[in-house]
């Protein structure tokens, strides 16, 4: 048995879904396909593939055979592909995880040029603002927006991220407008944000001139993911401390108004971060490339 190209069969035909599309895909008869599938499972001595008529779906075997075969071949192409580095295209599956609002607001719709730039990386887009676990999770890498605590990964800096306090006009009809920071814990509500790494809501840093204040406003209303936290300022539930890129159009429309505009919310940095490795990758070193020249200068 050929047990790499049993292996490129397997997964050409869990990721088309039938072993009709898989042999096409690969060119190859379908008994031929089938009987290499076969082959696999009886040198593993376990089914990977539930088949019936309709479909084929993946036992729990299966599933898990899959994503460590499928990183397993995405790294011999890289090999491989590293051997004559002047001709090679880089190529493979890349699996990245980033807050939902900057995959929706900068990294999707500059896409298309990292596609034309690198036609043969396929991306994998997790959109969370939770914390992952690289390894656990089979990441690449993460792009987020605050210090990286973990020690054990490789974090770089691609730029900032500009934030701008806001309420909506419905909010400020009902409470008026706080004149200072402090009101926020006495005659206001915010709209609070927290992650499950901390238990309590992010504090309001503002600075004005060498004076720099950290206020934890009263809440009725906290969340744990930004759109959501957008969408709970545009109701109406509270101030909020947002970066600029997300509610710069809801200012120009009037469903938001600024308000402590004398005092600064304190810039947050923009880190990408992955795994400690000698080298990297090809195609996770032109994506780090290409990300930082997408944030150059913010």
């Amino acid at each position: 048995m050929d047990q790499l190209s049993a292996m490129r069969a397997f997964v050409r035909v869990v990721e088309s879904g039938n072993f009709t599309r898989a042999a096409q895909l690969l060119a190859l008869p379908k008994p031929r396909l089938s009987k290499q599938v076969q082959m696999l499972e009886s040198h593993l001595q376990t089914k990977l593939l539930n088949r019936t008529t309709r479909r084929v779906s993946m036992t729990a075997d299966g599933a898990a055979y899959y994503e460590r075969v499928v990183r397993i071949l995405a790294d011999m192409d890289e090999l491989e592909g590293s051997m004559t580095p002047s001709q090679a295209s880089p190529k493979g599956r890349l699996r990245i995880d980033v807050s939902a609002s900057i995959a929706m607001l900068c990294i999707i719709p500059a896409l298309p040029d990292f596609h034309a730039r690198y036609p043969d990386i396929q991306l994998d887009i997790g959109a969370t603002d939770r914390p992952v676990d690289l390894a656990g999770e089979s990441v690449d890498c993460v792009i987020r927006g605050g210090d990286i605590n973990d020690q054990s990964l490789v974090a770089r800096r691609i730029g900032q991220m500009a934030f701008i306090t806001c309420a909506a006009p419905s909010y400020l009809e009902r409470h008026g407008e706080p004149l200072h920071p402090g009101d926020l814990e006495k005659h206001h509500t915010v709209v609070g944000y927290f992650n499950t790494a901390s238990p309590r809501t992010h504090p309001f840093n503002f600075s004005r001139g060498g004076e720099r204040l950290e206020v934890r406003g009263r809440y009725i209303t906290a969340v744990n993911e930004s759109n959501v936290y957008i969408a709970a300022g545009l109701a109406g539930l509270g101030v909020i401390m947002a970066p600029t890129f997300m509610v710069d159009r809801h200012i120009e429309g009037g469903a938001l108004r600024p308000v402590l505009s004398d005092w600064a919310p304190d810039p947050m940095p923009l880190y990408i971060a992955y795994a400690p490795h000698r080298h990297l990758s090809n195609k996770l070193r032109v994506f780090v490339a290409w990300v930082e020249e997408l944030f150059e200068g913010c």
